[in-house]
C-alpha cells in the first residue's frame, strides 16, 4: 500500500515537473525587441539619428499603389506588416525578394492583421500600370498587399529614417539609387520589430515565426 502511494506520488510530481517545463518552453518564447535608430549599425542610419535610442516609429507615409489608389499608414492601422524596397525592372534580387514575399502572403492570407508594403525606388518608371501588371504577374492579392510608388524623395527619405533598410547616404536626387534585399517587419504600434534578408530562405522562415510571435506577443 505505501509502495502504490510512494508510485503515485512520483508520477504526480513528473506530471507537474512536466507541466512545469512546457510552461517555461512557452514562457521563454519572449516578446521581439523593439528597433531605433541607436540599435542598429550607424551606416543603416541617417546622421541625425544616431544618438536616437527610444520612442522611433515609422514616419506617416503618402504612396499609390497599384490600383492607383493613395495608400497612407491608416491602411495599415492596426495592422502587422513587413515592408521591402524594390524595382520592377530588377533582374537580380528583386524577383527573389518578390517570391519570398508572396511566401509571406500565402503564410498569412486569412489573417487580417498581417499585410504588406512594397516600395519602388525607382518611382518615376514604376507608373500604376507597370505596377498593376507586375502585381497581376506576381499575384499580388490587393487587399493584403500593396506595390507602390510615389515621390522619390519621400521613399528615399523613409527607406534611410524610417525602416533603416539601406547603407549608402543620399539626398533622393536624380543621381541618388537605393538597392536593398531588407524587409523590415512593422508593428501595430509603428514600431520595428526586425530585419531580414529578403533573399534567404532561412530568414524568411524565420520572418514568419517572429510574426506569429509577434502576433502572441505584441509588447
Amino acid at each position: 500500500m505505501i509502495k502504490e502511494l510512494f508510485h503515485n506520488e512520483k508520477v504526480v510530481i513528473i506530471l507537474i515537473a512536466m507541466v512545469l517545463m512546457v510552461g517555461c518552453k512557452q514562457s521563454s518564447k519572449e516578446a521581439l525587441p523593439v528597433y531605433h535608430p541607436s540599435d542598429f549599425n550607424k551606416q543603416l542610419v541617417d546622421k541625425s539619428l544616431h544618438k536616437t535610442d527610444k520612442d522611433h516609429t515609422v514616419a506617416d507615409f503618402n504612396l499609390i499603389n497599384q490600383n492607383g489608389k493613395t495608400v497612407t499608414q491608416d491602411d495599415y492601422h492596426d495592422k502587422i506588416y513587413v515592408a521591402d524596397f524594390f524595382f520592377t525592372s530588377c533582374t537580380s534580387i528583386c524577383p527573389i525578394m518578390t517570391g519570398n514575399m508572396a511566401k509571406v502572403q500565402e503564410a498569412f492570407l486569412t489573417i487580417d492583421d498581417v499585410m504588406l508594403l512594397s516600395l519602388s525606388v525607382t518611382p518615376d518608371i514604376d507608373s500604376v500600370p507597370v505596377l498593376r501588371e507586375y502585381a497581376t504577374r506576381k499575384g499580388v492579392i490587393d487587399a493584403k498587399w500593396h506595390v507602390t510608388t510615389g515621390e522619390k524623395k519621400h521613399i528615399y527619405e523613409l527607406a534611410r529614417t524610417s525602416y533603416f533598410a539601406v547603407v549608402e547616404q543620399g539626398d533622393g536626387g536624380l543621381q541618388d539609387f537605393i538597392h536593398t534585399p531588407n524587409f523590415i517587419l512593422v508593428d501595430k504600434k509603428k514600431q520595428i520589430r526586425g530585419i531580414y534578408d529578403g533573399t534567404d530562405d532561412k530568414e524568411i522562415s524565420r520572418l514568419i515565426a517572429d510574426i506569429n510571435i509577434l502576433r502572441d506577443r505584441p509588447i
